[in-house]
């Protein structure tokens, strides 16, 4: 039989030796997920309450604008690396590298430009993710 059937109910939790193995459901490979990234119990690295958004009303606002600045950033670091992979391995023609080095650095200046007009630099764009270290990476 190759799975035409009904699936037969999974043990309830606890109540043994896991069944033979085979696809697990998404809230199970999340569950494992969340077990292995646990911090182990007495690291002095986690033992503090993780840094949270702030929440203030007033805040709110510029926190999702650096948010969705950094996010930008991210997406012009990746775009950058791929058009540096794409440049080393000679898929492109020089007038194509010229334009895309162009763009490049105009969608650089006016995310810096954003970042002066609300009082940010770019190095201020990154996000802290705990024990995976910063979003983006220190150039």
């Amino acid at each position: 039989m190759t799975g035409d059937g009904p699936r037969a109910p999974r043990p309830p939790a606890g109540s043994g030796p896991d069944p033979a193995p085979g696809p697990r459901g998404t809230e199970d490979v999340l569950a494992q997920a969340f077990r292995l990234v646990r911090a182990p119990p007495g690291d002095p690295a986690h033992t503090s309450p993780a840094h949270r958004v702030a929440t203030d009303p007033e805040r709110v606002g510029e926190d999702l604008l650096k948010l969705v600045l950094t996010l930008v950033e991210l997406l012009r670091q990746l775009v950058e690396r791929q058009a540096l992979r794409r440049v080393d391995a000679g898929d492109l023609t020089e007038e194509q590298e010229e334009e895309l080095g162009a763009t490049l650095l105009a969608l650089h200046d006016a995310l810096a430009g954003l970042c002066a007009e609300h009082g940010y630099a770019l190095e201020d764009l990154n996000l802290d993710l705990g024990p995976l270290g910063p979003l983006l990476p220190r150039e």
